[in-house]
């Protein structure tokens, strides 16, 4: 059975599924009619990381579907629960909750050091550069769990998430704020280091 971890609690149902070369992923029985046309023309590889989040919901939530709002964010028919997913093959997560919900997998990949510009400010005065690749794809994915539950067009992960200095181990929490001229809002992000693998989980 390929699902891989599963870090539910009372406040969230979370899950995490590892692609099995074995395993049947059948777009017609497992994608929702509403998507087909959209999804039938991604790359294999996208195509399997849908469909596994599909198989995962479908394990748990059997009489709900995943539908996407004019802005590509998807959310649960019934509207019930609120939900959240991240891929990164071969793995796949979902996160389904009462409360709003993000989060995000990120890969470390060495890659991520060319664009530190594009997403670092403050946190330049705690990343450790002899670990730099793990702090940098910790706090990408931080950001982007944030930036689902807490986003607008207008802004950047740059300038308008900040994240509390911290030490990256096995399981940690990070405080962070998101923020603008007009605004301001602080969370708890809890991060879970699987293999090669960072997994964050905000709710609000």
């Amino acid at each position: 059975m390929p699902l891989y971890r599963d870090f539910s609690d009372d406040k969230a149902q979370l899950l995490v599924w590892k692609y099995d070369e074995q395993e049947v992923l059948d777009m017609d029985t497992l994608l929702e009619k509403e998507n087909y046309n959209k999804v039938k023309e991604y790359h294999p590889k996208k195509i399997k990381e849908v469909l596994m989040v599909r198989k995962m919901l479908k394990q748990i939530m059997p009489n709900h579907k995943i539908l996407y709002r004019d802005n590509g964010e998807p959310f649960l028919e019934p509207q019930d629960f609120n939900i959240s997913i991240s891929h990164s093959f071969p793995l796949a997560a979902i996160g389904i909750s009462k409360c709003k919900i993000g989060i995000d997998l990120e890969l470390k990949k060495e890659k991520i050091k060319l664009i530190r510009h594009k997403f670092i400010l403050h946190e330049n005065d705690f990343i450790d550069n002899n670990r730099e690749v793990d702090y940098l794809t910790s706090i990408w994915s931080v950001k982007e769990a944030l930036y689902k539950i807490h986003h607008s067009k207008y802004w950047s992960l740059k300038k308008h998430y900040d994240i509390q200095s911290f030490r990256t181990t096995e399981d940690f929490t990070v405080k962070a704020r998101v923020y603008d001229h007009n605004f301001e809002d602080y969370f708890q992000v809890k991060v879970r280091k699987i293999d090669d693998y960072y997994f964050s989980v905000v709710l609000e």
